[in-house]
Formats: structure tokens, sequence, C-alpha cells
């Protein structure tokens, strides 16, 4: 009988021991974890805008000193209103302006150059896109207003929001009505970094669709040179010859890069 409360004893300190052991194994991780929750919580404030000190943050000085005194980076960290894991707007707003040359490359970066950056998703590239068209709109407007396409220093900064910073070269059409006011902006070919393939009965056929009377075209230098080739001058005078025949005018051609353009009509090339 002793043989056997004993045995019991001992089995029952054995029970008691190991949900001893259990149950404080339980409560030490109880205890860590949140630990590791604070730690992180206070890096994570360290990288939001709203953990600076009120006169440092981007949207304060703007009300206090005006969008002109903020820097480019600030302003664009304003649009796009959050930063990545580990990294305020700010600081990925001067990453993405050192990746990709300044405001004006950044913005007319295609979606897919854009979602390549850490930290960028389709949100934010679609953030970024919408700056520009908006910016391009914007010209558009002034010359849509009064300004008229015959003026070439406006078409010319149209042309350079449009397609200045293309990575690629492409060929763009504008199509313009008697009064030469604008019917249609076009790309109508895309092509590799250094050409684009022209099909000059696309051009022919869209003009007669929108009946237009007139046309500009434009394509870009990707390289940054905006000098018209040979092939330029040749492909203007082939494809003015051919929208003759419909009674539609060509009045330019402009080469374009992001900080200029070139003119054919003004070189006297047309």
């Amino acid at each position: 009988m002793n043989h056997l409360e004993d045995e019991y004893d001992t089995n029952a300190t054995s029970v008691t021991s190991k949900l001893a052991s259990k149950l404080a194994s339980k409560k030490a991780k109880v205890n860590i974890e949140p630990c590791k929750d604070v730690v992180n919580k206070e890096l994570r404030n360290k990288d939001v805008i709203t953990a600076w000190q009120e006169d440092e943050r981007p949207r304060e000085r703007l009300f206090r000193h005006g969008p002109e005194n903020l820097s480019t980076a600030e302003l664009l960290a304003l649009c796009l209103v959050s930063g990545s894991p580990g990294e305020d707007a700010v600081r990925m707003s001067r990453r993405l302006l050192e990746e990709f040359g300044g405001i004006g490359p950044l913005l007319g970066a295609p979606v897919g150059a854009l979602m390549k950056f850490r930290g960028v998703g389709l949100a934010k590239a679609a953030q970024i896109k919408a700056i520009h068209e908006l910016m391009a709109r914007d010209v558009e407007a002034d010359l849509v207003k009064g300004l008229r396409f015959n003026d070439q220093q406006s078409v010319s900064r149209y042309l350079r929001k449009r397609i200045g910073n293309s990575p690629s070269e492409v060929f763009a059409c504008l199509y313009l009505n008697s009064k030469h006011e604008l019917l249609s902006f076009d790309v109508l070919f895309n092509g590799s970094i250094d050409r684009a393939h022209v099909h000059p009965r696309e051009v022919l056929r869209r003009g007669i669709e929108l009946n237009a009377a007139a046309l500009i075209f434009a394509h870009n230098h990707p390289s940054g040179v905006a000098e018209p080739s040979q092939a330029d001058i040749f492909l203007t005078k082939e494809l003015a010859d051919l929208l003759k025949q419909v009674d539609i005018r060509v009045l330019d051609h402009f080469v374009v890069c992001a900080r200029n353009t070139v003119s054919l009509a003004a070189r006297g090339l047309i």
C-alpha cells in the first residue's frame, strides 16, 4: 500500500512539474512579444513624417512658406503621400529623383520602369503618371484657349511634356482644324530606343477620319540630341506629298528631347 502511495506521489509531482514548466514557458513568451512590438513600433515611427518636428514636415512648411520654398523631393513626397516600409516619403522621393535623373525623366518614365524601383507598386506608379498627364493637360489647355498650334514655342513646350522623356522613340501627330485648333494628339507609332517605324497610310487614314485641315508631326530622340536626320527630312517630305493629295497641310515636324526641340519648318526644311 505504501509502495502504491509513493508511486502516486511521484507521478503527481512529475505531472505538476511539467504543467508548471509549460506555464512558465507561455508566460515568458507573453512577456517577450509585447517588447518586440514596442521596439518595432518605435522604429516604424522614426520612418513616418508625422513623427517629425512640425516645422520640418513638408505639408506644414508648404502652408507656412509656400510651395516654391519646398524642394522637388518634398513636393513629390506630398503627392506620393507615403513612403515604403522603413523609409519615409521624402527619402523615397530623393531616391526616385536620383535614380531617374530628375523630375522630368521620372514623370515621363513608363509604368514598367517605375515599378522596378523598390517601393513603387501600381498605386504609386499611377500617382506619378497622373501628375505627368496633368502637367501636359495644363499646357494643352493654354493652347486650346487661344494660342493655337501655330505658335512654335508653345507647341515645343507641349511636345516636350508629352513625349520628351519617353525612353524609346515614338512618332506622334497633332491633327488640327482650319483654325489650327487641336482636334487630336495621337501617338501613332512606338519604336525601339533609336527608331520608330512610321506607316504613312495610317497617318493619312487618321487625318481623313478627323477631317483635319493641317498636321504637325513630332518624334523624340531618346539620345537627348534633337537634331533631325536625313531620314527624318525624307519622311517629312514623303508624308507631306501624300497628305497634299487630300488637302491636308503639313505645318511642321518637331524633333523632341526633354530639354529642347528642333523645328524643321524653322530651318526651312518644309
